[in-house]
């Protein structure tokens, strides 16, 4: 078990009623439960709490600010982690008609994850691999080989095919790289947003799970974190889906400040010897 505990700030200025949709908060499963939490908003407004089943039960937050003001939105969370940890050889690749229907919709192509374009090369990379856990692994040591990690490479229309062809991204270029080669494998896998312990420099951090056995399973194609200390904010088919703040209206924003530290006294050490499920 690990006690994480994590913050986010986020600060706009509004010029023009803006409505907002923040997807912030840690999320509740069976393997991270909700020790205590706070969201505070400034000014005071009235937000609504919203859960989406798809991903999982994605925890989000809305309101509308009116123009002419500064929106301060600060969330603090303690996170208990209590994840499933697997011998990798027991976990195979889970034949389709066994697929739960919830999971189907992740062996599709999406907007950032064009797996139907990669599927020829997947299948020439990869092709040959043991099916199953360590194949997957493999998929995601090559990505983190062949990618280099540079803060401002890409930008918000940046897809898999982009960084395949131009080696470069950030954490969400290579969870959507390593994501739509899993799928063109046919292998169900989905975006994951969250906090990282030890992440440099501390950021909200994107990864990925990937379905294999029964269940869903952390990877971190970028290294920069232990899988042990993600703590989930929320999956869906990739980053569009669990972008952090969604906006309508006129509103610039500051840098967020975010953070994730293992919390004082906790017994675990963090490491990735294992499969770790994160569902």
């Amino acid at each position: 078990m690990n006690l994480i505990d994590v913050s986010a700030r986020l600060v706009y200025e509004v010029y023009d009623q803006t409505r907002f949709l923040f997807h912030i908060a840690a999320m509740k499963n069976p393997h991270q439960n909700i020790v205590s939490e706070s969201l505070e908003v400034s000014p005071q407004s009235n937000v609504q709490a919203m859960k989406r089943q798809a991903g999982g039960g994605n925890r989000l937050h809305r309101l509308v600010v009116p123009g002419g003001s500064t929106l301060t939105v600060s969330y603090q969370a303690r996170v208990e982690l209590s994840q499933h940890h697997a011998d990798p050889s027991n976990l195979p690749e889970a034949d389709f008609a066994e697929l739960p229907a919830s999971v189907l919709p992740y062996l599709n192509p999406s907007r950032y994850c064009e797996s139907d374009r990669l599927m020829r090369f997947a299948w020439e990379e990869f092709g040959q691999l043991q099916p199953g856990y360590t194949r997957v692994q493999a998929i995601v040591n090559w990505v983190y080989r062949q990618l280099s990690y540079t803060p401002g490479s890409t930008g918000p229309s940046t897809t898999a095919c982009d960084v395949l062809l131009q080696r470069t991204g950030v954490c969400r270029d290579y969870a959507h790289l390593a994501i739509a080669l899993c799928r063109a494998m046919g292998v169900p896998a989905r975006y994951v947003s969250g906090y990282a312990v030890d992440l440099q420099p501390p950021d909200f951090h994107g990864f990925m799970e990937a379905w294999l056995g029964d269940d869903w399973y952390l990877f971190d194609a970028t290294r920069l974190a232990p899988v042990t200390g993600l703590v989930r904010i929320g999956a869906g088919r990739d980053a569009a889906d669990v972008s952090f703040a969604t906006l309508i209206g006129n509103a610039v924003s500051q840098a967020p400040a975010v953070s994730a530290t293992l919390h004082q006294g906790t017994a675990d050490e963090l490491n990735d010897a294992d499969a770790v499920s994160g569902a």
